[in-house]
């Protein structure tokens, strides 16, 4: 197997007592779990007074967290490198036999960021949909479920063993699957969250086992535990591990073969979508792997494995979102693109966890703005999501339209924004380590330049395509407010590269990056980055931006386009090599129950039911029917002596 890198020293997972604020820690995540259960459980008791104030308390429960996460990433700066984790015993979950898990709470720079994203984001976001979903008469209902989002995602980056990061995940899975299909009316969101749901129970089954493997070979599920000694377990668990940790990861995240879920999921409120591509669910696989990496360190193939399944994911999502129509799945395509960045950067190990995070966090930033400015797009289009009819929306829509603008230039890469930072760092690890591996980011960058701009052709520049009747308007200021914020964010997120700042504040957790072998200087590989996307680009505005759109997508395409519509028929091979086949089995096995074991267990009762209710009708009651059964005994003990006597 071919090592991508050098082995470096891994970091033990050691933290002292939490004290200080750190001791309200806990807190972090009660605000916003208790909104969601005032929200849901006190709601249904008094539904019209939570009413009235649920998406303020909603809102206001998880800006409490942000606040209070602030002040504790403010207080670890001041710490020493060495003294950066903290954690916090709550109370014992349980105890049997050997195994004893605590309610135990880690936090140290990896959590520190996670909690500042998924708090600072998902405000952001609450804030966002109080006039997003204002005329939703299910709204109280609404933001219960996006608190229990926002503390099942805290739950689970929070967690300081694998049982209490399992915890958050599935509070995670279960929030999406109300989420999504929030919506139940229409029968196509209530399938797409049993889809979210089911695809990522087949991940858990993979996290299931690891954790059952993890106690089995090292006798805890905590991190510090784990990392303590996981040098000494052989090359096979480990390996066997990473993989299994990967199969959860691809479920959460989107990664082939698990990414056919992502896409239906734009089905439930556009902050939903935002929420779950920005700042919680798709996010929690990049954070397993780099979160594991006292693992993947040791397992080389495993990490081959989650290379492998990065570069097919990002140049899948990739093409997928060249050829979508409706704004929000183009944007989803991208997702699972930018995720397989993020997950390249981790399998890469040591020299690139700490970019994975950091295209994370500027992903978080550029990816809500857009996913909120596309939202504001379809509250100005009478919820119309078909980008063909669009067009010429810069003039209609100026705030919508510049800052959708930043987070486009973000994520194509341009220089100077976020995105360029943190995507290129990725790139130049990948062309370290493999060429292979840094020629599928390169082409991955193009792509997204060419998706992009079509995107941004689409629906801002080109001549307008609106229906009769549709009057495009600009959103109401507590809906453009966070797109402004975000915009900044996006802009400006590429600081925290600035001297090298993010590297070193997680080096605590993921070790220090060795010094990379470039083939050429960093800043050539710069330049070529950024040709490759002005060569997407430059295709974007020829391919669309010059011609015509119609209004209804053309059928004549080529069996690339045909096969992008299709999500690159991700739901045909599902069914073909799964569904299908599952499908078949348990047909054949309902079937061998009804009529194999059922008539075995009910044919021989019905034959004695036959036969008793035949004897029956003798025992009529009758004394002419008894005289006559006599009778007919007689003659045949007579028979039956004649016979013998004969013969």
């Amino acid at each position: 197997m071919y090592a991508l890198h050098e082995a470096v020293p891994i970091p033990v997972v050691d933290p002292s007592q939490a004290d200080g604020v750190y001791a309200l820690l806990w807190l972090v995540v009660a605000l916003p779990l208790a909104g969601a259960a005032i929200l849901l459980v006190g709601g249904a008791i008094a539904p019209k007074p939570s009413d009235r104030f649920g998406h303020l308390l909603g809102t206001l429960l998880p800006i409490g967290s942000f606040a209070l996460s602030l002040v504790m990433f403010l207080g670890l700066l001041g710490r020493d490198a060495g003294d950066r984790q903290v954690s916090q015993h709550l109370y014992t979950w349980f105890e049997v036999g050997h195994l004893n898990v605590g309610m135990d709470l880690l936090y140290d720079p990896l959590s520190a960021l996670f909690l500042l994203l998924i708090t600072g984001v998902g405000s952001l976001i609450h804030v966002y949909s109080i006039g997003y979903m204002e005329h939703d008469p299910r709204r109280r209902r609404f933001f219960g479920y996006l608190n229990l989002f926002v503390a099942a995602m805290l739950m689970l980056v929070l967690s300081e063993n694998y049982l209490g990061l399992f915890l958050g995940w599935e509070g995670v899975g279960l929030a999406s699957y109300l989420l999504i299909g929030f919506w139940q009316h229409k029968p196509s969101a209530a399938a797409a969250a049993k889809k979210a749901f089911v695809i990522n129970r087949v991940g858990d089954i993979g996290m299931s086992l690891a954790i059952m493997l993890m106690f089995v070979q090292f006798g805890t599920t905590s991190f510090s535990g784990i990392s303590a000694v996981s040098s000494g377990a052989s090359d096979n668990v480990l390996n066997v591990l990473g993989v299994l940790l990967l199969l959860g990861a691809c479920g959460k995240s989107a990664q082939v073969p698990l990414q056919s879920w992502l896409l239906d999921a734009m089905e439930g409120p556009t902050p939903v979508s935002a929420l779950i591509h920005a700042a919680t669910m798709v996010t929690a696989g990049v954070y397993l792997i780099t979160r594991s990496n006292f693992i993947f360190e040791l397992a080389p193939t495993a990490q081959t494995v989650v290379v492998v399944v990065a570069c097919v994911t990002l140049l899948w999502g990739a093409v997928i979102g060249c050829a979508k129509d409706d704004i929000k799945k183009a944007l989803a395509g991208s997702t699972m693109s930018q995720i397989g960045y993020m997950m390249l950067g981790a399998g890469l190990g040591v020299g690139g966890y700490a970019f994975a995070i950091f295209h994370l966090l500027t992903h978080g930033f550029f990816k809500a703005n857009m996913f909120l400015g596309a939202g504001s797009v379809m509250h100005g289009m009478d919820d119309d999501v078909d980008m063909r009819h669009y067009g010429a929306l810069r003039k209609a829509m100026p705030v919508t339209f510049l800052t959708f603008a930043m987070g486009y230039l973000a994520i194509i890469g341009f220089p100077g924004f976020s995105g360029f930072w943190s995507k290129d760092k990725i790139i130049e690890v990948a062309l370290a380590d493999n060429w292979l591996v840094g020629l599928c980011a390169l082409l991955g960058a193009g792509v997204t330049g060419f998706y992009m701009t079509r995107l941004m052709l689409l629906t801002f520049i080109t001549d307008k395509r609106w229906a009769k009747g549709v009057h495009p308007h600009e959103s109401p200021k507590v809906m453009t407010i966070p797109l402004m914020v975000l915009a900044a964010l996006s802009v400006l997120g590429g600081l925290m590269l600035a001297g090298g700042w993010i590297q070193d504040f997680l080096s605590p957790v993921v070790g220090t990056p060795p010094e990379e072998d470039l083939p050429v200087p960093a800043l050539v590989i710069s330049l070529l980055a950024v040709l490759v996307v002005a060569v997407g680009v430059a295709t974007a505005w020829f391919l669309v931006g010059k011609r015509d759109v119609p209004r209804t997508a053309p059928q004549d395409v080529s069996f690339v386009t045909r096969a992008a519509r299709a999500d690159l028929y991700g739901d045909a091979i599902n069914d073909g090599l799964v569904v299908n086949p599952g499908r078949r089995l348990v047909g054949g096995l309902l079937g061998m129950d009804r009529h194999g074991v059922d008539g075995v267990l009910t044919g021989g009762p019905v034959a004695i039911g036959a036969v008793a209710l035949t004897l029956r009708k003798v025992q009529n009651g009758f004394v002419r029917s008894y005289a006559l059964s006599l009778l007919g005994g007689v003659l045949l003990v007579v028979l039956a002596l004649l016979a013998v006597n004969l013969a």
